[in-house]
């Protein structure tokens, strides 16, 4: 490990579960919480568009047979009625430490 990619495995160390900005080396951004990190890689919650949750949402209804003539009653089975899965709202991003280039920690609001 190389001393970038150490100041790199210890800044992400130092701010696990933290809501963080992240830039990589080809100077793209993105915001998200660092939720697992080792030698090699740091693994990000990245929150979810509303594109994204909406598509989510959508998929678990096929999935589960919600919304569709002769499957439930009307008004039931939608998730957050009570049944089904609610819509996730993160996923997973996973990064090389190599390809990280500077953190910056946001607040949660």
């Amino acid at each position: 490990m190389n001393h970038d990619t150490k100041h790199m495995y210890d800044l992400c160390k130092n701010h696990m579960h933290s809501y963080v900005l992240a830039q990589t080396t080809d100077g793209s951004q993105f915001d998200g919480i660092i939720t697992g990190l080792d030698d090699e890689y740091v693994y990000f919650a990245v929150p979810l568009d509303s594109n994204e949750s909406h598509e989510q949402g959508y998929n678990d209804m096929r999935q589960f047979g919600y919304g569709y003539p002769g499957y439930g009653y009307p008004g039931y089975g939608f998730p957050g009625y009570g049944f089904g899965r609610p819509r996730r709202r993160f996923r997973r991003f996973v990064l090389p430490l190599a390809a990280l280039a500077a953190l910056s920690i946001l607040p949660w609001y």
